[in-house]
């Protein structure tokens, strides 16, 4: 499996339609990609006479995807500072 690890920084504000502090501006940053190699259960398409063999993950859903392609998304740090502290 690829694992992509990231950073999600959020910006949030208070205003009067909503009394509580609430995100405004979420921003995730890719901070490392861990490869998880070659398919292992390439799929066959054809289209007339043409035939060509593609990933699985370009063509299954996620639940239907080998190891090596389905893509798991692991937070490094969750930063939260309201707007004040973000200017």
């Amino acid at each position: 499996m690829t694992i992509h690890v990231v950073d999600i920084e959020q910006v949030t504000h208070t205003c009067p339609a909503f009394a509580e502090a609430h995100p405004y501006d979420t921003r995730r940053t890719v901070i490392h990609v861990i490869p998880g190699g070659p398919c292992r259960n390439p799929v066959t398409v054809r289209c007339g006479d043409t035939t060509v063999t593609i990933a699985c993950h370009r063509h299954e859903p996620t639940d239907r995807q080998c190891g090596a392609c389905r893509i798991i998304v692991t937070q490094h740090t969750i930063t939260t500072r309201h707007l004040t502290e973000a200017a």
